[in-house]
């Protein structure tokens, strides 16, 4: 896997229905994983052991941390700290990529 480009569109298949993660790398609590998920899907509430970042490379997902949320469009990155309560839901279907460090 390493050194080889490919398009991240390619790494992860999509199931109908469910979410899906592939995590690429990972040393430790640091890791990258691209996650597929449908429209109105809904990754229920959990904290990260690590900080986190999000960077949507299809579609439109929300994050919800307590009382806010924010919306991540496609080429847009939201990032956050540790152990924050947070869900995600699909507002299309979407491909991101999580990266913890």
């Amino acid at each position: 896997m390493f050194y080889n480009v490919q398009k991240v569109k390619d790494i992860i298949e999509s199931k109908e229905n469910s979410f899906t993660r592939k995590v690429l790398m990972e040393h430790d609590d640091s890791s990258l994983s691209a996650v597929s998920i449908k429209k109105n899907e809904i990754i229920d509430t959990h904290t990260s052991v690590s900080d986190a970042a999000v960077y949507v490379v299809d579609g439109e997902i929300e994050l919800h941390f307590d009382a806010q949320k924010f919306k991540v469009d496609k080429g847009e990155i939201l990032m956050f700290k540790k152990d924050t309560e947070h869900k995600v839901l699909a507002l299309k279907d979407s491909l991101f990529l999580l990266i913890k460090i």
